[in-house]
């Protein structure tokens, strides 16, 4: 009998159809020379091992958490390696507030944690896409540069706002920050970050003091996903719902999905097994996964019905719900 490549604890994640799995590439890393960066700008490509189809591009923005490889390019294997089987290009950079490179790299006022260079990783990736197709073996002629999607999880829905359009200003006086990039069609954030001002604790103030988030020109379509059991007090003095306020903030097209139960780690999106993971579901994990690529085919591909099925599958399981605004 044939297996059918996903966990046997999948439970009712199954129900929600997607199409068929193909084998995958993951080729790393890719390095972008980077004058100016303290580094090079590194990553990896996850793509379908077969097929003629062009693909389209998906942007994946790890997230932060204590982990030594996971906030990086070795990282989201369990987002990255779907996404790829079910027929996209994904490129996942290293960016410099990883871990991975030291985790202790000097930055500027208004850029602590290096956030701005998040989205600025992924306008170099997207500006270099023809390099990256002549550099890794197998994908040459194969991106769908007009298909182009963003998802970034935790501090990297910091990513995700700055390509779709949120600006930021500094409540020390800085400058405001508004770079969207119109090459970017659709993003997905998974258990970002919420609203700044008093909605942060004074704690969360000291730790992303440059945070001064406002999304009212931030129209690019989105997906904002987040647990009902996400608490995140080191950050917020408000409930798990904080995650949800790009979702009601945001002009539409915008879309919330709400897992029932689910904590940060969203079923463990960030790495297999890995022990930062408090709500560890292979169940979980699956729905996340078929939830956000139903939304990104959707909304790359007129006519797709894929996101439409997937709601009415997660309606009929029970274990999240679906809101929407046009």
């Amino acid at each position: 009998m044939a297996h059918s490549g996903y966990h046997a604890r999948i439970g009712a994640a199954a129900q929600i159809p997607i199409n068929d799995s193909t084998p995958i590439i993951s080729f790393s890393p890719v390095v972008l020379p980077a004058p100016g960066r303290l580094f090079d700008l590194e990553l990896r490509v996850t793509f379908p091992a077969i097929g003629n189809d062009t693909l389209p591009i998906l942007l994946l923005s790890h997230g932060q958490g204590a982990s030594n490889y996971l906030s990086s390019l070795e990282g989201y294997a369990p987002l990255a390696e779907f996404y790829a089987a079910h027929g996209f290009a994904v490129l996942q950079p290293t960016h410099l507030r990883s871990g991975f490179l030291g985790g202790g790299l000097p930055w500027p006022q208004g850029d602590e944690m290096w956030w701005k260079g998040g989205a600025g990783d992924m306008v170099q990736i997207l500006d270099s896409l023809d390099t990256i197709e002549s550099t890794v073996p197998g994908l040459k002629g194969r991106l769908d540069h007009a298909k182009i999607s963003v998802v970034g999880h935790s501090a990297g829905s910091l990513t995700v706002y700055g390509l779709l359009g949120f600006s930021n200003t500094d409540p020390r006086g800085g400058p405001v920050y508004y770079q969207p990039d119109s090459r970017v069609k659709v993003g997905v954030i998974l258990a970002g970050v919420g609203g700044s001002g008093e909605n942060l604790s004074e704690h969360g103030k000291g730790m992303i003091p440059f945070y001064g988030a406002e999304f009212s020109k931030m129209s690019t379509p989105a997906l904002v996903v987040y647990g009902d059991d996400d608490a995140s007090p080191h950050l917020t003095t408000r409930g798990a719902d904080w995650h949800a306020d790009p979702y009601h903030e945001a002009p539409g097209p915008k879309d919330l999905l709400t897992l029932f139960g689910a904590k940060h780690g969203l079923g463990g999106i960030s790495g297999w097994d890995a022990g930062e993971t408090l709500d560890e579901s292979p169940e979980l994990l699956g729905i996340v996964q078929r939830m956000t690529w139903a939304y990104l085919r959707s909304q790359l591909f007129e006519g797709d019905t894929a996101w439409e099925d997937a709601c009415k599958a997660l309606a009929e399981i029970g274990k999240g719900k679906v809101e929407r605004k046009e």
